[in-house]
């Protein structure tokens, strides 16, 4: 890695507000302190969407590969036909492709080593089904691309993070997919995460019960206590901080979630409902458990805000310092492991000094 971070960034559906949240946050002059920005998109949708938005103070640097990238400018890579239609609001088949090609000459480059960390724009998740994209989103399509058994979607603010055991799936198959190992294996997925990602030697995780009260001992469903408990405790014997299962509602309406590093869900809107109650303009989606670092913005297309300039840019913000971030502590801790007593020793000897 160079000394000056690169991070790509995925244009994401050309119809929403994915261009506008980029490009306020790129008009944060700290961003560049930080790392060097590459868009992966197009030259001219990104003009089109300055002019509707009346954004004169920022141009990109147009480049062909992510080596030529100017360290003191946000620069733009063409993935897609100059001849693309933008049509602000709408989900259109073109929006799809321009997308997926994007994603795709990022991921090509992050595979080559080319840029450090990836953050994807929000795209539209029918729209951009096709042969070579059959995912039910991001988090799916970058496991396959690089390699990893199993990824976890975490969802990080400033006053907690959230897993999910199981991710995009209808509510109706839930309980029928979650098992002892599967929750077990996204603890450890969690707990490495949370070692290595955030920097945090011994992480507190919170386990969420699948059922109302955590299943009320049986009688509102046994699964909490044959299924989650299991798990919880397997943790446990295998030195993970883990506990529970926890009653949802009251976990989060007491603020029992402030006590913990790490919170997993048992389905997605279990845990993402009151993350974004609480974190929603801040929050950030991280793939957790892939060999490289993926975050986006915790908002989706948001149709109906396109072209108004009304769009809280901040959550695409914190995914870029989010990806800056973990990129150095999993350096840091690749270093730690490699030679763990010469980094005893500088502590002992800075403590000393001091």
């Amino acid at each position: 890695m160079s000394s000056r971070m690169r991070i790509g960034i995925t244009h994401g559906d050309i119809n929403s507000i994915s261009y506008e949240v980029i490009m306020k946050a790129l008009l944060d002059p700290r961003i560049l302190e930080d790392c060097t920005p590459i868009l992966y998109g197009s030259s001219k949708v990104a003009a089109y969407h300055r002019k509707t938005l009346n954004i004169n103070n920022l141009s990109f640097n147009a480049i062909r590969t992510a080596d030529e990238a100017s360290p003191r400018k946000a620069n733009l890579i063409n993935c897609i036909n100059d001849e693309v239609r933008v049509e602000l609001g709408k989900s259109t088949p073109q929006a799809g492709e321009a997308a997926f090609l994007a994603l795709k000459k990022a991921v090509e480059d992050l595979k080559a080593g080319k840029i450090d960390a990836l953050v994807t724009g929000p795209i539209n998740k029918h729209n951009i089904q096709s042969e070579q994209f059959s995912f039910p989103g991001h988090t799916e399509y970058l496991a396959r691309e690089f390699g990893a058994e199993d990824v976890l979607m975490f969802m990080v603010g400033e006053t907690m993070r959230v897993g999910v055991v199981t991710g995009h799936v209808p509510l109706a198959e839930v309980a029928q997919l979650i098992t002892t190992d599967k929750i077990l294996q996204k603890i450890h997925l969690m707990n490495q995460s949370l070692r290595e990602d955030f920097a945090i030697p011994r992480p507190r995780i919170a386990v969420l019960g699948l059922n109302p009260h955590a299943g009320d001992q049986g009688i509102i469903g046994r699964e909490d206590m044959d299924v989650v408990q299991p798990a919880v405790q397997k943790a446990k014997e295998e030195g993970i901080l883990a506990f529970g299962p926890f009653p949802s509602d009251g976990f989060f309406g007491s603020g029992s979630f402030k006590k913990f590093d790490g919170i997993l869900a048992m389905y997605h809107d279990q845990g993402l409902i009151p993350f974004k109650a609480l974190t929603y303009e801040g929050g950030v989606n991280f793939t957790a458990g892939l060999p490289v670092v993926r975050t986006s913005p915790a908002h989706g297309t948001a149709y109906e805000l396109a072209g108004k300039n009304e769009a809280n840019e901040n959550s695409f913000r914190q995914a870029l310092y989010l990806a800056c971030d973990v990129v150095k502590n999993r350096l840091l801790f690749k270093e730690i492991s490699t030679n763990p007593l010469k980094h005893y020793e500088l502590n002992d000897s800075s403590q000393a000094a001091s």
